[in-house]
């Protein structure tokens, strides 16, 4: 009985991924139709197999849909599943990849690329976001590892908290003795899909491909470190290296996706939340789900951000936050949300 019950959930999370898949897939067709400038559905597949560049539907399809479209699934797949992975080796379920610095040293290092380097092109300094992403949580686990114990999840919320304060204060100090750079920093910073080239998709592209077949392997480890350091210990699991893979996974998909699209900030925060009450405390369920949720969020405000002040835009990263608070504080006083 206790093995058709728990088949019988396994084909309804089966089921619901399958839905979670057309949904996505549903939300990249209104992507690519939705926003100024007529295209018709008749105009993807002549855009996509013979381009005709003099033909107005054919250009906005391939110079903003497209790789709007394609910034939205890569980003949001990637915060997505950075989330899942950082509430699992916290234990916290109010963690997010901003835990490990990862926003605060993107933006400290693109505006040092800014004030001090005088770089302007987007495609040159968003990748000292990348860089300064990498540092930062290299950093905080670093500090989080100090000690007898190891990197444990209450010394890495600390080592974060205290780096991202640190950095948002360099921040702060260097924009504000440069109104230039502040002008493109504020724009970079609110998070957006617009404006982004392909060169830059396909560069990140390796980085999230790679992050992503890593977390194929953390669904197990993950439900073991939620049982506590020494229960995983006794099953057998490797605590210290399986906190290093996890940190390199969160590293990898946060500073590719804030490379796409800046530093949106709650996505990695409310997607795992909202699928675990779907899934269950599962990882090897919670990720899949995390991966296909999150961009349909990101779509979804992208979407609504083009059509409430148009003819102009509101950017995805303030429009994401203002769909998903309410659903999240909905979500943290549920029960079954107050915890892993």
């Amino acid at each position: 009985m206790h093995g058709r019950h728990r088949a019988r959930g396994a084909a309804v999370r089966a089921l619901g991924l399958v839905a979670l898949l057309a949904l996505l897939l549903l939300t990249v067709w209104a992507s690519l139709m939705v926003g100024s400038g007529r295209v018709a559905a008749a105009d993807l597949l002549p855009a996509l197999l013979h381009p005709d560049r003099t033909d107005k539907a054919h250009l906005i399809l391939l110079e903003v849909r497209i790789p709007r479209t394609a910034a939205g699934v890569l980003a949001g797949a990637a915060l997505g599943l950075a989330g899942a992975v950082m509430q699992g080796i916290a234990r916290n379920p109010l963690a997010d990849p901003g835990i490990l610095g990862v926003n605060a040293g993107a933006s400290a290092a693109v505006v040092f690329a800014l004030s001090v380097l005088g770089m302007t092109d987007p495609a040159h300094y968003i990748w000292f976001g990348f860089l300064g992403a990498l540092v930062a949580s290299l950093l905080v686990f670093a500090i989080g590892s100090l000690g007898r114990d190891g990197a444990t999840p209450v010394k890495l919320t600390l080592a974060g908290a205290a780096t991202s304060a640190a950095l948002l204060s360099l921040t702060t100090s260097m924009l504000l003795t440069d109104s230039k750079s502040f002008d493109q920093y504020r724009f970079w910073q609110v998070g957006s899909l617009t404006g982004r080239e392909p060169a830059v998709l396909w560069q990140a592209l390796p980085f999230i491909v790679a992050g992503a077949l890593l977390t194929l392997f953390l669904g197990s480890r993950l439900n073991a470190l939620a049982l506590g350091d020494d229960i995983a210990r006794a099953l057998g699991q490797r605590v210290g290296p399986t906190r290093v893979v996890c940190a390199v996974v969160v590293v990898l998909l946060c500073g590719a996706a804030t490379v796409v699209a800046g530093p949106i900030a709650f996505l990695g925060l409310v997607v795992p939340h909202a699928v675990r009450l779907c899934t269950g405390p599962d990882h090897r369920w919670i990720l899949p789900y995390s991966a296909l949720a999150a961009p349909v969020l990101l779509l979804t405000a992208d979407i609504v951000g083009r059509l409430i002040a148009r003819p102009g835009e509101v950017q995805a990263g303030i429009v994401t936050a203002a769909i998903g608070a309410v659903p999240f504080v909905l979500l943290v006083r549920h029960r079954k949300a107050a915890g892993l």
